[in-house]
């Protein structure tokens, strides 16, 4: 049996290519729209992706399900769950498919799959055991997707929190738990290959280590076990949950009712800097500068947007750029067709043209389409908010600003801001800050675009109510 995990840093997502070497077919597990790096490593090895297979409908990528249905792909996902979440589009097509229900069985070759239903994070999730029929008759792991991480639980909220789907919070943490007491009995031996790792927005706490044991999960993840009693587990994986990026609405409602058949990749063109400028001042169109925050900060094209081209890339402009707007970057030309994967992975795809940084750095010199934005530290924080004109914004989480912010700050998670900016009072001047500076940074800059006064605090807000707090205790 040949079997690769294939890990996505910026989305901390893993996809499996497992395949039968004697003849030579192959499936891959929960693909991410851009398959041809699937088929790459599949050729590469002598194998032929004869099937595709999903957990859920996520809510973090679009799936690559459809783009290897459309190459006439035999497709595997899931008719478990209520009628809310079912696949639209998979359902009465004319594509090679098969909606799977818990115990249904299917194999590649000789490696054999058999169905577990395993709701809560989803109502439709489902599992796959995998056995090497050529070398054994039991399994020898489980493809859990978003049900069991290492070191966590995929999060119950997300069609709530994420999907507006009202008042199913509880209920879904109820059903999560039967999922789990059902893992339990599962044999300790059995390997757990997780659909996440750590970084990812999918859960609160998931570990950094690719595979774990059904054992060492039992025995030492916190989730499981705080699953002694059914109200305590609910109570402990709902707490202290992170806002979800904005565009996981997106990404399920498209998931669900199917994706833009996407084909090749987008080719966006080099242009000029001053048919950049134009396209940053018009409505339908945003200008992304991945930069450093301190260079955009000093100065940047008028109208532009700071995304750093960094792990957060595709949660800062999933979050602030809608679906249906034309991007121009500022980018590196060695990063562009990584930033282009990136953007279509969540639906972002009229990606148009492109300037380089250095490029851009001599326009600015001149032009009067150059804006900068006030960069200040705590300690002007703590003078300036002594006025009324100005307040401060805390980007961070909830859980992260109720254990302590600045006297009088507003909190809007950054992930949330593009939706919630409308409660900000535009006669004042905003003082936004978060952990260290970086959250900071893109929010201010989305603020700053869409004309609020805002100064950008790049400090380290731990630091400094640590010390207030050490003074008023010497007082």
């Amino acid at each position: 049996m040949y079997f690769k995990q294939i890990f996505e840093e910026n989305l901390a997502q893993y996809s499996y290519l497992i395949g039968c070497q004697a003849t030579g077919e192959a499936i891959i597990i929960d693909p991410m729209r851009d398959i041809d790096r699937y088929k790459k490593i599949a050729e590469a090895e002598g194998l032929d992706i004869v099937a595709a297979a999903e957990t859920h409908i996520h809510a973090d990528y679009l799936t690559g399900l459809r783009e290897f249905a459309e190459e006439s792909v035999m497709i595997y996902a899931s008719d478990e769950g209520n009628e809310d979440w079912k696949y639209e589009w998979v359902k009465g097509s004319d594509y090679n498919y098969d909606l799977v229900k818990d115990g249904d069985r299917f194999s590649i070759g000789n490696i054999h799959f058999e169905v577990k239903h395993t709701p809560g994070h989803t109502p439709e999730h489902v599992s796959y055991l995998v056995t090497d029929g050529a070398a054994a008759s039991d399994p020898m792991g489980m493809l859990t997707g978003d049900f069991v991480f290492v070191g966590d639980v995929g999060r119950p909220d997300l069609l709530e929190t994420a999907a507006g789907q009202k008042g199913v919070m509880q209920s879904s943490a109820r059903t999560l738990y039967k999922s789990v007491e059902k893992f339990k009995s599962m044999p300790e031996y059995l390997q757990v290959w997780p659909g996440h790792g750590s970084g990812s927005a999918c859960g609160k706490a998931l570990g950094a280590v690719p595979e774990s044991t059904v054992g060492y999960e039992l025995r030492y993840n916190p989730s499981i076990q705080a699953s002694e009693s059914e109200q305590e587990f609910v109570d402990f994986i709902l707490e202290g949950q992170p806002e979800p990026p904005l565009y996981f609405a997106r990404m399920k409602r498209d998931n669900r009712g199917g994706p833009k058949v996407l084909g090749s990749l987008p080719n966006p063109q080099k242009m000029t800097v001053e048919g950049l400028a134009n396209r940053a001042m018009q409505q339908a169109s945003a200008v992304v500068d991945t930069r450093e925050r301190t260079e955009f900060m000093d100065r940047h094209l008028k109208g532009s947007l700071l995304a750093t081209y960094n792990k957060a890339f595709n949660t800062v402009v999933g979050s602030y750029v809608q679906e249906d707007e034309d991007i121009y970057l500022i980018i590196d030309e060695n990063n562009l067709e990584k930033a282009v994967r990136d953007l279509i992975r969540i639906g972002l795809d009229n990606i148009e043209g492109y300037v380089t940084p250095d490029e851009l750095e001599q326009f600015l010199e001149d032009s009067k389409n150059t804006e900068r934005v006030e960069t200040i530290t705590f300690d002007d924080v703590a003078t300036l908010i002594e006025d009324s004109q100005y307040q401060a914004l805390d980007v961070r989480k909830l859980t992260e600003f109720n254990e302590g912010h600045v006297d009088g700050a507003f909190n809007i998670a950054h992930t949330r801001l593009l939706e919630r900016k409308q409660e900000l009072d535009k006669e004042k001047t905003w003082l936004v800050y978060c952990r260290t500076g970086v959250r900071a940074s893109v929010a201010t800059s989305l603020l700053h675009r869409d004309g609020f006064d805002v100064k950008y605090v790049n400090d380290d807000v731990e630091a400094w109510l640590a010390n207030r707090q050490r003074e008023e205790v010497r007082k």
